[in-house]
């Protein structure tokens, strides 16, 4: 039986791991899943471990592994050593499986795969849809087994009661041990089995919580076979559940972006996406908006609900939103370098790069996305002659084109701030007869090129004297 969590030593510090199989993207549930250990971990002062599980040698790819460093990097979950490769640990594996023969809790079977298919189409021709196969070497005398034979390692199960799983999530879940087969540890060909090499490898790692999906739920009871076979203290289970779409089926493409990298290409903070998925699946009262550190702080195992959560992009991006607001300037903008190179756009010129720093305190309230974000800040990023869009353009007609000219020699010498600015612009208004809002749309598509911007105070302070006026006699002729 698991030890539960309050069982544990309170001296023993807290390992927990992510374990990824590198045959494709990191996916955003697997995010969810490293976010959970990483702030398990990091929230307790314990250590967050990385282990690829590419013993698939036929789909692990190089460029696969890479993708899911990327995706964690992103989400700034930073892990404790080097990352371990399951593959490289198969010797280990074997030298486990080998013991467990020594120790009597195992045994070598040397059913052929045409004996064990035909075991199973006999069950399924009584209309069995599962049968637990029977090895007939479970307690043959090893005077009989043939010489020379290729043989796997099989654990020996408990053939009668139950095995429980004592879960930080789920509770007790009882398993029939008419259920569990004698799975294979190690193959007829020497390779370990997934089932070995993850318990093996939590267990040298130390890892004390095994934080996971919860469609690996039925594999820990399995996997406790080989913690007993060996002696070995159990982890802690927490099995969490997955993530479906807004329609409560299970997530897909048909539901937008699976992988962690296309949030990153698509503009999302990745504070934002941290907060938005610790919040999913998990609660801390009614707190919606908070920080990492925060997150670390009150993140639990009870916190974690058992159905599956619902991904809800709105919500995503009223997350995501504030923490842009929230976010340090310079940190903000070399988040948004990130994002231009993850969506293949161009990187931005030193001028672009510097004006953008200086717009970044009067675009960044409201924008939910980096793209959001970067049209707000059109006017920063732009060249001259400015290209005005179909609707700027119908508010430069003759008569305000008229006003703009006379407007910019007053520039020339004022003061450039708003308490500067603001009594010419006013005054310039008032003389035509007209309101602020009337000389405001033409002035925002002279430096903008647009009909929705920042404060007309805002672009001129940003762009500073010069360009302004550049901008303004390039319309006003």
């Amino acid at each position: 039986m698991c030890a539960a969590a309050s069982d544990r030593p309170a001296d023993r510090p807290v390992v927990t791991r992510f374990a990824p199989s590198p045959t494709g993207y990191l996916h955003i549930g697997g995010g969810r899943t490293a976010l959970f250990n990483w702030l398990y971990a990091r929230g307790r002062g314990g250590k967050f471990l990385l282990r690829i599980e590419d013993t698939d040698r036929e789909r692990s790819t190089p460029a696969a592994t890479e993708a899911i460093l990327q995706g964690l990097r992103w989400l700034g979950l930073d892990w404790d050593g080097d990352a371990v490769s399951q593959f490289a640990r198969k010797d280990r594996h074997a030298e486990v499986a080998h013991e467990m023969l020594t120790r009597g809790t195992a045994y070598k079977c040397f059913s052929t795969a045409e004996e064990i298919a035909a075991f199973r189409a006999v069950a399924e021709a009584k209309g069995a849809s599962y049968a637990v196969f029977q090895s007939p070497w479970r307690d043959a005398d090893s005077s009989t087994h043939p010489a020379g034979a290729p043989f796997a390692i099989r654990m020996r199960a408990p053939r009668t009661g139950e095995t429980l799983v004592e879960d930080a999530v789920q509770g007790t879940v009882r398993f029939g041990n008419d259920q569990l087969d004698d799975m294979i540890v190690l193959r007829s060909d020497g390779t370990p089995t997934y089932m070995l090499a993850v318990v093996v490898d939590d267990h040298d790692m130390g890892v004390t919580h095994v934080i996971r999906g919860d469609d690996h739920l039925n594999n820990a009871a399995r996997q406790q076979m080989v913690y007993d076979a060996m002696g070995w203290e159990i982890p802690v289970w927490a099995h969490i559940p997955l993530i479906h779409g807004p329609d409560g089926k299970k997530l897909s493409k048909r539901h937008g972006a699976t992988a962690v990298g296309d949030y990153q290409a698509q503009g999302y903070p990745a504070a934002g996406m941290r907060n938005y998925l610790a919040r999913l699946g998990w609660a801390h009262g009614d707190d919606e908006f908070f920080t990492s550190a925060q997150a670390m702080e009150w993140f639990d195992l009870p916190g974690i609900g058992r159905s599956p959560a619902r991904l809800d992009f709105k919500k995503l991006e009223s997350i995501c939103g504030l923490h842009i607001a929230a976010s340090d300037d310079a940190a903000l903008l070399h988040e948004i370098e990130g994002y231009l190179a993850a969506a293949g756009h161009p990187a931005l010129t030193d001028p672009q790069r510097d004006l953008l720093s200086r717009a970044l305190y009067c675009v960044k309230d409201r924008a939910k996305t980096f793209p959001e974000l970067l049209e707000k800040a059109h006017f920063a990023l732009i060249n001259r002659p400015i290209v005005a869009d179909e609707a700027a353009a119908k508010a430069l007609d003759p008569v305000s084109r008229g006003i703009l000219k006379t407007l910019t020699p007053r520039l020339q010498n004022a003061s450039w701030t708003k308490e500067g600015l603001e009594p010419i612009l006013t005054e310039t208004a008032s003389e035509h007869g007209i309101g602020f809002g009337k000389l405001a749309a033409p002035l925002r598509t002279a430096l903008a090129g647009r009909t929705v911007t920042p404060s007309v105070y805002d672009m001129m302070l940003v762009i500073g004297r010069d360009e302004t006026i550049a901008r303004l006699e390039d319309v006003a002729g």
